[in-house]
């Protein structure tokens, strides 16, 4: 039977979960992914877990922070003042948001998480979401295209 190989484009389906059980992505047999092996369409050690694979074959696959969304860094917090927002927005915890911020001289916007409200100050996440967790996945090899 033929098995998914380096270079090959492959119809996936899979759940991604939290350890506490959370789901943070779903793509179901009726809506494959398709993904070429080496495109680094999805993180790099999922890709090369699929290798060996045979269609109709479901494997679950552990990622560490590291082989995921990397680690959460505390340096990626920022405590801003309330009024920076203005008297029309009202922040709230878990709140998204796109910021302006500079990076090598040149201003652009980037997501962060409202993760804290004290006072007249607010505690923003500019990590991803997904940085620091370990990332289940169970996936599915629909086709071998």
């Amino acid at each position: 039977m033929t098995t998914v190989q380096e270079k090959n484009s492959v119809a996936i389906s899979y759940i991604g979960k939290l350890d506490n059980g959370q789901v943070f992505a779903h793509v179901n047999d009726e809506e494959p992914l398709t993904v070429t092996i080496g495109n680094n369409d999805l993180p790099p050690s999922l890709e090369q877990a699929l290798i060996g694979m045979e269609e109709g074959e479901q494997k679950k696959v552990v990622l560490g922070p590291d082989e995921g969304y990397g680690p959460r860094m505390k340096n990626l917090l920022q405590t801003i003042d309330i009024s920076t927002f203005g008297n029309k927005f009202k922040p709230k915890v878990g709140m998204a948001l796109s910021l302006k911020a500079e990076h090598e001289g040149k201003e652009t916007q980037v997501p962060a998480t409202i993760v804290e409200i004290n006072g007249t100050h607010v505690t923003v996440d500019y990590n991803h979401p997904l940085a620091g967790h370990n990332l289940t996945y169970t996936v599915k090899i629909e086709q071998i295209l």
